[in-house]
């Protein structure tokens, strides 16, 4: 039972890039999955998530407008669109996977290695 997560790297202000979050040994369609996102010096905080139930989706303020989750169950994968990128959106992206949208990450049972983004001209 694993998370995989991928698609970082390293692009300049305002390029985009698409992170895949990959379950094997279960299937993801019957989770909500987030991502979560620590920069350096800063505690983990949530980025976005959709959920299992009926897709309905979420997002933190910062990057609202500008990130899209989404999930193709064909797949068992969930992506996270990232547009307009930032500076401030430097940090290791980790996807999770829970029962439901949790504030808490206690409440996510399964955690993918994260994935480095370093936005940076």
């Amino acid at each position: 039972v694993q998370l995989q997560a991928s698609g970082g790297g390293l692009v300049q202000p305002g390029d985009d890039l698409r992170l895949s979050c990959a379950a094997s040994g279960f299937t993801l369609k019957w989770y909500s999955v987030a991502w979560f996102r620590q920069a350096p010096g800063k505690e983990r905080e949530a980025v976005s998530c959709i959920s299992k139930s009926n897709g309905s989706t979420e997002y933190a303020d910062s990057v609202k407008g500008r990130f899209t989750i989404s999930r193709d169950d064909a797949k068992n994968t969930v992506d996270l669109q990232m547009n307009s990128l930032k500076p401030e959106d430097t940090a290791i992206y980790y996807c999770a996977a829970a029962l439901f949208c949790a504030r808490s990450e206690n409440d996510y049972d399964y955690w993918g290695q994260g994935t480095q983004v370093t936005v940076s001209s």
